[in-house]
This record gives structure tokens, C-alpha cells and sequence, in this order.
């Protein structure tokens, strides 16, 4: 497939200059396009290279930034800045709307064919609650759950998937998100990928990890696999858009 091209997308939110990755497809043609959500320590090679993967399907691809530029190695001060965030749904909301004007004011974005993907602290979850129009939400490891009645607002398929062994996201976490799922008569599926732990998508780094995380390479890829299945059902790359790339 012909190489896209990418670069760093320079935007405000939550009081900072966020440095998104935006991954283009080859061609000038308006693509469907997908909005990525990197995990708490922030964006890194790892959101980069599924952004990238993502263009080389056809897709338009976003990753957002935490955390103003940063990549938050050090585990105390990843979860100072991240548990005020998940505890501030509208502070989460702000992030994501604006990655979310930065995709759809690209030239190659259909504004009408986005779908968000997000890891852990990146979920997704928060944009469908607050009534974005997406064709579908995938989360991995953020079964978070949202404010009376909002989920109702969520007109997409949901697609989650978490490690049974994941201490982060346990199985009262599991069971309050599934309720909560069903009694909004939402479109959601889970996946519980067995013996993995948090953050199970994600490859080693080379610094100190909190308990209870560790990667999977097996689900990893199996849950790769199933985001792309979801895509492909939700947001599929049509014959007119792969015919009109040159």
C-alpha cells in the first residue's frame, strides 16, 4: 500500500500546548478517521505506530495529547496528573473535544465518519457521553463509568476489552460499566482477554511500572485485531474512498 504521511499537530486544551500525531492516508481524497487516546503516561511511539497503521488502512488518525508535550515516566507523577482528570469527566470531555475540532478541521477528515479509540486514561467513553456524533467507541483498560443517565447519550456501538487479571479495573469495575451499558440499552460488546493485566496492549518500557501491569503480546495483538474488526464493521473504508486515492 502507498505510504501517508504524518506530523505533529500543535493545539490548546486543558490549559496547555498539546503535540497531537496526525497519520494521513495516501491520496487528497476525505477519509472516515479515527480519534486515538493514549494511555495515562501520555502519548509515545506506541499510539504513533497504531496512528500510522491506521492511515495505512485507509483511515485519517489522531492521536491527542495528555499531558501538554510530556510523557509521564515516573508512575507518582502519572497518577497526580491523571486522578484529578478521570475524577473531572468535563476536564476529560475538554481534552477530547479538542483533539476532536483539530480531526475534523482536516482537509482529508469526512466530519461525518469518526470513530474514537481510547487506552486507559485516553478512554473514549467520555466524548459518547456527552452526545458526539461517532460511528463507533473502542476502550481498552478504562471501564469507567459515567454520571446518571448520560451513557444514554451514546448512539454507537461500544466495544471494550480488559485483562481478567487487570487489579485496576476488577471485576466489581467490570460489572458497574456492563450494567450501566445495558441499562442505557446501549450497542456494547466486552471482551475479557484471560490472564492479562492492565495495560496489556502495551509493550515493556524501560521504566518503572506500577503493580498489576504488564504486557500480553498475544491479547495484544487479539485486541488489535478486534478494534480494526469494529472499525471495519462501523466506520469500513469504502470502494469510492479507496477509488478516489492516488
Amino acid at each position: 500500500m502507498t505510504t501517508g504521511t504524518t506530523r505533529t499537530i500543535e493545539y490548546a486544551a486543558d490549559g496547555l500546548t498539546m503535540i497531537g500525531h496526525l497519520a494521513l492516508p495516501a491520496g487528497v481524497d476525505r477519509r472516515p478517521a479515527v480519534l486515538v487516546g493514549p494511555e495515562g503516561m501520555g502519548l509515545s511511539d506506541v499510539e504513533r505506530r497504531r496512528a500510522d497503521a491506521l492511515a495505512e488502512l485507509g483511515y485519517v488518525a489522531l492521536v491527542f495529547d495528555l499531558h501538554g508535550g510530556r510523557y509521564l515516566g515516573d508512575p507518582e507523577e502519572m497518577l497526580a496528573r491523571c486522578m484529578p482528570l478521570l475524577a473531572d469527566p468535563d476536564r476529560m470531555r475538554g481534552i477530547g473535544h479538542a483533539a476532536l475540532d483539530v480531526l475534523r478541521a482536516e482537509p482529508r477528515t469526512d466530519p461525518g465518519r469518526i470513530a474514537a479509540i481510547g487506552y486507559g486514561t485516553g478512554g473514549a467513553m467520555e466524548l459518547g457521553r456527552d452526545g458526539v456524533d461517532l460511528r463507533a467507541i473502542a476502550t481498552v483498560n478504562g471501564l469507567t463509568t459515567g454520571r446518571p443517565g448520560e451513557t444514554a447519550r451514546i448512539h454507537c456501538p461500544v466495544w471494550a476489552g480488559v485483562g481478567s487479571e487487570d487489579p485496576i479495573m476488577p471485576p466489581a469495575q467490570r460489572d458497574a460499566f456492563t450494567d450501566e451499558m445495558q441499562a442505557a440499552g446501549a450497542d456494547w460488546r466486552l471482551v475479557v482477554y484471560g490472564g492479562a493485566l492492565h495495560a496489556f496492549h502495551h509493550p515493556p518500557v524501560d521504566h518503572i511500572v506500577l503493580p498489576g501491569v504488564g504486557h500480553h503480546p498475544q491479547h495484544a495483538q487479539r485486541a488489535w485485531r478486534d478494534i480494526i474488526d469494529l472499525l471495519a464493521e462501523c466506520l469500513p473504508i469504502t470502494e469510492s474512498d479507496a477509488g478516489t486515492s492516488s
